[in-house]
């Protein structure tokens, strides 16, 4: 159970992309805090999946079926959680996509697939969520998954960092546009992280644009040099966005949180074999 400070009992949370994944911790654990959720995914299974487990919490789920790069339906969608809860608390942006490939090998389609899910999605959830958080007056909640990716250089993911990094950005800008509402805004920026979907065991259809598993090489790769010496996993994103989302943070907003094990604070320094901080450099490893 969440402690006081952190429940968030009756308050109804929209995460999208809530059927796998970060997204489906999230949801998980904001239910397990007191709060109702929507689901808005964009395959149906997932969503009821998920709603299957917040019951197990005695809390409501409506999962509505959403492709989150269409703004229509996510109008639609959000007006369908006000018109069957009665009020908007919390918005989760944690929809996306992410898939290697050098910017030079990617064509204009991608690159606009990849703006849709990971910018255009959170654009058109916000303006939909918005105007009801401040018609009911109590103020709200927005929280935006970004990535670690989005505050560096991440070659071979150019397109994704770019839209975390416009994410990141958004979250700043909305926070100040919004204070005078009462309205919270701020992010979480995972470095790797494993969930049920990466590590091949997905609780339900995946997203084929989306989803890939993880290579075991490429996980322990990772691990290496992250500096807790481990991925991280999903429900520790949700316990992250459940803080931002609660009374505990109530005096934070603006913010984008690392939920990464420390590689942000690294800077390019990892351990070698003897356990000794070195320096990644871009022609090699430096002992200074």
């Amino acid at each position: 159970m969440a402690p006081d400070q952190c429940r968030i009992t009756d308050q109804v949370a929209i995460v999208t992309g809530g059927g796998a994944g970060i997204g489906r911790a999230i949801a998980l654990a904001l239910a397990e805090a007191g709060a109702d959720i929507v689901i808005a995914d964009i395959l149906p299974e997932r969503g009821a999946e998920v709603a299957a487990r917040v019951a197990e919490h005695g809390r409501a789920c409506l999962p509505i079926p959403t492709d989150m790069a269409q703004p229509d339906q996510v109008a639609a969608m959000l007006d369908a959680a006000q018109a069957h809860f009665g009020r908007i608390d919390i918005l989760v942006n944690n929809v996306g996509g992410v898939g290697r490939k050098s910017f030079l090998d990617q064509s204009q389609n991608s690159w606009r697939r990849h703006i849709d899910l990971n910018l255009v999605s959170m654009l058109a959830a916000t303006s939909a969520a918005v105007p009801h958080i401040i018609a009911g007056g109590r103020g709200g909640t927005i929280i935006n998954v970004s990535s670690i990716e989005g505050s560096r250089a991440a070659p071979g993911y150019a397109v994704y960092a770019a839209c975390k990094a416009g994410m990141n950005n958004f979250t700043r800008t909305m926070a100040l546009e919004l204070a005078d509402h009462g309205i919270r805004v701020n992010a979480i920026a995972p470095d790797f992280t494993t969930t049920p979907g990466t590590r091949g065991n997905p609780p339900g259809p995946v997203d084929e644009a989306t989803w890939f598993p993880v290579p075991p090489a490429m996980a322990d790769a990772t691990a290496r040099r992250i500096p807790l010496r481990r991925p991280g996993i999903d429900h520790e994103c949700g316990q992250a966005a459940l803080f931002l989302a609660s009374p505990m943070s109530s005096y934070i907003t603006g913010t984008i949180l690392p939920v990464d094990g420390g590689s942000w604070a690294s800077s390019g320094w990892v351990r070698n074999a003897a356990r000794k901080w070195v320096l990644v450099e871009p022609h090699g490893v430096s002992d200074a």
